[in-house]
C-alpha cells in the first residue's frame, strides 16, 4: 500500500483526538474501519504508531517522528488546493470562513457579519469538537473560530494562528427536571445530584474528561450517560432521566430548569482563534467585536446569567446598574 494524505490525516486524527473511536466520528468512518486503515498504515511503515489502551491512543516514539512529517505535507496540501481553487474561480469576490461551536451566539454573530460585509461572501461551519475548527484553522480552510476550551483541558492552538479571549471563565450552569428536588433552589449543589445521571456529548472534546475531574475532586462518582442526539437529551432532562451541564445562556426547554453550580466547579474558556495574516486588525477588532455583542445580548435578557455576573464580578462588566436596576450599557475593556 502507497500511502496519500488521506492516511497522513487518518494519523493527525487519532493523535488530535487521542482515541480511535473519536477520530473514526470525527471523519466519518466506522471504528473498525478506521482500526483496519490503520492497520495497513503500520504495515506499510514497519512499526506501531500508536500504543492502544482502554484510556485512548498515544503515539509511540515512532510515531511522533512520522507525525511530525505529516502535519506539514497536510498544511502544504490543502494551502495548495485553496489557492488553486481560488485562482480557478478568478475570486475577485471577497470571502470570509467562520467556524463555530455550537452556542446560541452564532445567528447572531453571522448576522452582524452579513450586515456588516454585505459584499462578502461569507460561509459559517459548525463543529461541536474546537480540535477540529482548529485544524480547520492550521490547514487554511477557516479564516476564523469560535471555540471552546474546558477548564484542565488546554487547546493546541495552532503555533501561527492568534486567538483573544473573550471570557475568561465562562461557568456551566446544569440543566435538571422541573420536578427534581432541586429545582426549588436558585443554586444547586453538586451534592443535591450525586444520585442523578450525568450526561455529555461523546462528540464534545474533553467534556467527559472535565466533568469526570470535577467529580473526582468532589469526591462523587455518579453515573454518565453519553448521547449525541440534542432532542433526546432534552427529553431525557425533562423527564428526570438525567441531567446535564449546559451554557449559562441556554433556554429551558419544556418540564426543565437551568441553574448554577454552587462554587462554578465546570468551567471553560471562550477563545476566538483565526489564521495569520488572513485578517486585519481592523477586521479581526470588528468580528471580535460582533461576537462580543452577540453573547451579551444573549447573557442580558438571562436572569440567570445576569445575577451570576453581577455576583461575580468576572470578565463581562456588570449587565445591570445595581443603583439604579435597570439595564445599562456594557462596557468592555480594549
Amino acid at each position: 500500500m502507497e500511502l496519500d494524505v488521506r492516511h497522513l490525516r487518518v494519523l493527525c486524527a487519532i493523535a488530535d483526538t487521542g482515541s480511535v473511536r473519536k477520530a473514526a466520528q470525527q471523519l466519518g468512518m466506522t471504528q473498525p474501519a478506521l482500526s483496519t486503515q490503520l492497520h495497513r498504515i503500520e504495515r506499510t511503515i514497519g512499526g506501531r504508531l500508536f500504543h492502544r489502551h482502554q484510556t485512548g491512543s498515544h503515539p509511540t516514539a515512532l510515531g511522533h517522528s512520522v507525525l511530525s512529517r505529516a502535519r506539514p505535507i497536510i498544511t502544504e496540501m490543502a494551502t495548495l488546493v485553496a489557492a488553486a481553487r481560488e485562482e480557478a474561480a478568478g475570486a475577485e469576490q471577497r470571502r470570509l470562513r467562520l467556524g463555530s461551536v455550537g452556542s446560541r451566539a452564532v445567528p447572531a454573530w453571522l448576522r452582524k457579519v452579513h450586515d456588516r460585509l454585505p459584499d462578502t461572501d461569507t460561509t459559517i461551519h459548525v463543529d461541536i469538537s474546537a480540535i477540529a475548527l482548529l485544524r480547520m484553522i492550521a490547514t487554511d480552510q477557516l479564516d476564523i473560530a469560535f471555540v471552546h476550551e474546558s477548564e484542565g483541558f488546554p487547546l493546541r492552538v495552532p503555533s501561527d494562528a492568534g486567538h483573544r479571549v473573550l471570557m475568561a471563565r465562562e461557568p456551566q450552569f446544569v440543566a435538571l427536571s422541573a420536578r427534581h428536588p432541586a429545582a426549588a433552589q436558585p443554586v444547586v449543589r453538586l451534592t443535591d445530584l450525586a444520585d442523578d445521571t450525568w450526561m455529555v456529548d461523546p462528540t464534545a472534546d474533553h467534556e467527559y474528561a472535565a466533568m469526570r475531574r470535577v467529580f473526582s475532586v468532589a469526591g462523587l462518582d455518579p453515573r454518565v450517560l453519553q448521547v449525541r442526539d440534542n432532542a433526546t437529551a432534552a427529553e431525557l432532562v425533562a423527564s428526570g432521566e438525567a441531567v446535564r451541564p449546559c451554557q449559562p445562556t441556554s433556554v429551558a426547554g419544556p418540564g426543565t430548569v437551568v441553574r448554577p453550580v454552587q462554587g462554578d466547579p465546570l468551567g471553560v474558556r471562550l477563545l476566538l482563534t483565526w489564521r495569520s495574516r488572513a485578517l486585519s486588525a481592523p477586521a479581526l477588532d470588528a468580528l471580535f467585536g460582533d461576537l462580543r455583542a452577540a453573547y451579551l445580548d444573549l447573557a442580558r435578557v438571562n436572569p440567570t446569567y445576569v445575577a451570576w455576573l453581577l455576583r461575580h464580578n468576572r470578565s463581562l462588566p456588570h449587565l445591570l446598574d445595581p443603583a439604579q436596576a435597570r439595564p445599562v450599557a456594557a462596557r468592555f475593556p480594549p
